[in-house]
């Protein structure tokens, strides 16, 4: 939301989703996706940066990892080290498997 001033200082916040044109004759008419119609005091170019900034606050938001610790794991912590031997194969026991086995046939 921003906000923004009408021509009799009142104050109020828009969605700028809504925004469907922003037309500056002498006063500065902001027009809304139904139609309606408002007249601010604000410049075009101050409501254009406010939109700018708004939005930029939507998506570092939407980038920023917020939540438990364990869902910031690196992918790698995911999967098991495995080592070759000498023939060049990857032999894994059952003293080695982290994790629980998928079927009955893999214990």
């Amino acid at each position: 939301m921003i906000f923004l001033t009408r021509m009799d200082k009142q104050q109020m916040y828009i969605n700028p989703d809504h925004i469907v044109s922003v037309e500056e004759t002498p006063d500065t008419v902001i027009t809304l996706f139904n139609g309606h119609h408002f007249i601010v005091r604000e410049r075009a170019e101050v409501i254009i940066a406010r939109i700018v900034a708004f939005r930029a606050r939507v998506i570092r938001r939407a980038g920023v990892q917020t939540g438990r610790k364990y869902l910031a794991r690196p992918k790698r912590s995911l999967f098991a080290e495995v080592t070759r031997d000498h023939e060049g194969s990857c032999p894994v026991g059952r003293d080695k498997q982290l994790h629980a086995p998928f079927h009955a046939q893999d214990l």
